[in-house]
């Protein structure tokens, strides 16, 4: 490989498999590396190039140096009826989220709804991970999450806010369920690393530069610059992404007792420590609904069906297949990685011998599958 535009398949247990080792290797038990790397290979999977093994080194930096507890003790340390907060200890963020998700389920089905405010954790993976969870227990799920400053607010020219996902999924009955995973900044920070390795340009209105100026340089964001909220400016709807980052950041953040905004620690060793903490790690926030509380369940589900079908219909713009159904990009991109394997450029090839190299783990190319 000589080319950072081309790519690997590599069969997906392949991954997981050295992803499970490499936890392992850092002092994680058995079932909970199990749980991280299923955690990482969901969103190589689903396409989500950016939250999968391509972040495997900086989740290994950060056991290797001791920054992420390998151990925790992850409890409930305030609980009224459907509601608790979970104090993750300091954990691995693919430990504490799924943990937490299942106590607010269990909740959801014991008392109708279940909502878990998440400090003291680290970054969670994909925030659909969590919803998909849910569905596989007949339950409405959500899942939100803060992090590291990178995104500026409104008419700001500096990180205030995480790109702070929110995801959501209702279960069909003969139809795919609806899987509506997104950050409120207009790109996940992941696609902008992508950009970097490839060395390629991104759209405008994802990023700005230090001066507070439109760029699609990716090295303008390392360069002291910040993303831009959903939306990116007022004329377009920013304000409405700058309100859903603000309004996940409270639900993760001030309501449980994690850092917020600024102070939201950083997911790799090499972004910048903020300067002061005003709470415990960064925070997630889990729900779960049982259908059978608002509408009997088959009945739901069958209005689930019709609602996607009617939108399927809809007259498409020309030039284009119409409109998508939220989780159709990721289920169609699961359905061929499942067969093909997943994608991976040389940069992240690269990060993965580099990470096998230092852990002592075997990291073997495929015998082909270049594209």
């Amino acid at each position: 490989m000589s080319d950072s535009h081309e790519s690997v398949l590599f069969p997906a247990d392949h991954l997981r498999e050295f992803s499970t080792s490499v936890f392992r290797r850092c002092g994680i038990p058995e079932a909970d590396a199990i749980l991280a790397a299923d955690v990482l290979a969901k969103s190589d999977l689903r396409g989500i190039d950016s939250h999968g093994v391509a972040r495997l080194r900086s989740y290994y930096e950060m056991l290797d140096s001791g920054r992420i507890n390998p151990r925790p003790n992850i409890r409930i340390v305030r609980e009224r009826g459907s509601i608790a907060t979970v104090d993750g200890d300091n954990g691995l963020g693919l430990v504490v989220g799924p943990k937490a998700n299942g106590i607010a389920m269990d909740k959801a089905e014991r008392h109708g709804s279940g909502w878990v405010s998440v400090c003291n954790s680290n970054h969670f993976g994909i925030a659909g991970y969590y919803p998909l969870q849910a569905l596989e227990r007949d339950l409405i799920g959500w899942a939100m999450s803060n992090s590291t400053k990178l995104v500026a607010p409104l008419w700001g020219a500096e990180r205030m806010l995480g790109t702070n996902p929110i995801a959501i999924a209702f279960p069909g009955h003969e139809e795919p369920a609806i899987v509506i995973d997104m950050a409120t900044s207009a790109v996940a920070y992941g696609k902008i690393e992508i950009a970097l390795r490839a060395k390629t340009p991104v759209p405008r209105g994802w990023i700005i530069d230090k001066n507070g100026r439109d760029t699609t340089d990716p090295r303008d964001m390392i360069r002291g610059g910040a993303q831009l909220p959903l939306g990116s400016e007022r004329a377009l709807g920013g304000h409405k992404g700058y309100c859903l980052g603000a309004m996940a950041d409270i639900l993760c953040g001030v309501l449980s007792g994690a850092n917020w905004g600024p102070f939201a620690p950083p997911f790799a060793l090499r972004q910048e420590m903020p300067g002061r903490s005003v709470g415990k790690g960064i925070g997630h926030f889990f729900g779960a609904m049982q259908i059978d509380g608002f509408i009997d369940r088959d009945e739901f589900k069958k209005r689930i069906d019709e609602w996607i079908r009617v939108l399927r219909d809809t007259r498409p713009v020309p030039g284009t297949e119409g409109p998508l159904i939220p989780g159709d990009p990721e289920r169609e991109a699961e359905a061929v990685r499942r067969r093909q394997g997943i994608p991976l450029l040389k940069p992240v090839v690269d990060d993965l011998m580099d990470v096998a190299k230092k852990a002592g783990i075997p990291f073997e190319m495929p015998a082909a599958g270049r594209r």
